[in-house]
Parts: C-alpha cells; sequence; structure tokens
C-alpha cells in the first residue's frame, strides 16, 4: 500500500498536477497553487489592486468591480478541480511563476478570454488569444458588455499619474 501510494504521489509531482484545496484565486490571471505565485501567460485581467488603486468598468455609467467578475469567472470554472501548468523558463517581473494552466485538458487563459473576462496580452501572447478575444468581442461576452480599460493602459495611466 506504501509502495501504491509512494507511485501515485510521484506520478502527480512528475505530471505536475495540484488540486484546488492548496489554491489561491488572487485575481483572474494570477493563482497561488500549493505557495507558488502563478501568472496566466499571455493573458491580462482587470487589477483588484495596483499601486493602491482598484479598477473598475463601467455599465450603464454604473461602477462595477469587473476585476471581481474575472476572479469569480476562473474560481467558477476550477472549481474543485485538479490544475496542470506548463511553465515558462523565466520568472516575471514580480517574480512570479509564468504559465500556462488546464483543468481539465481546457486552457484556462483561453477559457478565460474567449469568455471575454481577460484579454489578449499581445505583448506577451504575440497575439496566441487574438481570435479568442475576437470572438468574445463579437458575440458581447463578460466585460465586453462594459466600457472599460485594457488592464495594461490602466496601469500605464496609474503609473504616470504617480510620477
Amino acid at each position: 500500500m506504501k509502495k501504491l501510494l509512494g507511485i501515485l504521489v510521484l506520478g502527480l509531482l512528475w505530471c505536475n498536477i495540484s488540486f484546488a484545496d492548496n489554491l489561491e484565486i488572487t485575481d483572474g490571471d494570477t493563482i497561488k497553487l500549493n505557495g507558488e505565485r502563478i501568472r496566466f501567460s499571455g493573458i491580462d485581467t482587470p487589477e483588484s489592486i495596483y499601486r493602491g488603486k482598484k479598477q473598475f468598468c463601467y455599465l450603464n455609467e454604473e461602477k462595477i468591480d469587473c476585476a471581481n467578475l474575472s476572479k469569480l469567472q476562473l474560481k467558477e470554472k476550477i472549481g474543485a478541480n485538479p490544475i496542470s501548468c506548463e511553465r515558462e523558463k523565466d520568472k516575471d517581473f514580480f517574480g512570479r511563476t509564468v504559465a500556462e494552466c488546464f483543468v481539465k485538458g481546457e486552457s484556462l487563459s483561453t477559457f478565460m478570454v474567449r469568455s471575454g473576462y481577460a484579454f489578449d496580452f499581445v505583448k506577451y501572447s504575440k497575439k496566441k488569444y487574438a481570435e479568442d478575444e475576437a470572438y468574445a468581442k463579437a458575440n458581447k461576452l463578460g466585460l465586453w458588455t462594459m466600457e472599460f480599460e485594457y488592464p495594461w493602459e490602466w496601469r500605464k495611466k496609474i503609473r504616470e499619474q504617480n510620477k
């Protein structure tokens, strides 16, 4: 029995699978899995908090916490399912692991962009998610039903205000 358990544990480590009880969802493009902070490669979502400010979207002039909407969409998608991640070699500017993560074989990045709760971050994705974003935009899914600033443009504006 111990040998079987050992083989199972080694198999899970080798396959790079983690279970959702070791998961914290930071926002729509960042998770903490078994203590490791992972930023989804090639996508971007509204900011929960950046330099002390929170990013909002607007729907009929009503202020919407779109960062939280993205986070909730990701949380719902993952549920209690195991997650596997394909990590990139280099970490990001903030020291986070950069990876594409999957649930039941489906890319969470693709899902988030295609459902309209994340954007193709072309600077890093090389347009990997462009078709998914076009689909979400054309069908007015998720954040595409609202007025918003792309997260990278919003962060740039905040940085310039803080100079």
